[in-house]
């Protein structure tokens, strides 16, 4: 099936000037009516292990995809995901890593936890493009040797 583009070659090749016309008069009739609206964004609900246990539900008794049930239910795809997968919000632990940085998150939206300060580029007066020897040191971490080949050509 022919591309528009390559209509629009062939009626240009045939001299068809007319039919050219009113294709761009219908383009710009679209261009005109056209709106761009902006992706859909879906606010999602906070998880709770009830939530979680839902979403394990609908997966195992229905065939409904993690898309479906993340649109059923009003939250992320991939909160969605990390219940399937790893089991994670089933349990009502205040304590368990994805409740402590959902909790991390909510604090630093509202304003009440400061901001971490970024890590300065140039401490003690380096410049970030001269480093010396002795910071790649610091790592702790031996310098490796370059590989050697293990056969030649010649050895076989």
């Amino acid at each position: 099936m022919a591309t528009l583009k390559e209509f629009e070659e062939a009626l240009r090749e045939n001299g068809m000037l007319m039919a050219l016309a009113i294709l761009e008069r219908l383009r710009e009739r679209d261009r005109a009516t056209r709106v761009v609206k902006p992706g859909r964004r879906i606010v999602g609900k906070k998880m709770t292990p009830e939530l979680a246990r839902q979403i394990l539900e609908l997966h195992g008794s229905t065939e409904m995809t993690q898309q479906e049930i993340a649109f059923k239910l009003g939250v992320n795809q991939g909160r969605v995901n990390e219940v399937i997968k790893r089991g994670k919000w089933l349990s009502g632990d205040q304590t368990a890593p994805e409740a402590v940085a959902r909790d991390k998150g909510k604090a630093r939206i509202q304003g009440a936890e400061p901001k971490r300060p970024r890590k300065a580029a140039a401490k003690g007066g380096q410049k970030s493009g001269a480093r010396s020897g002795a910071a790649k040191d610091k790592a702790g971490k031996p310098q490796r040797q370059p590989a050697t080949a293990q056969l030649a050509f010649g050895d076989l």
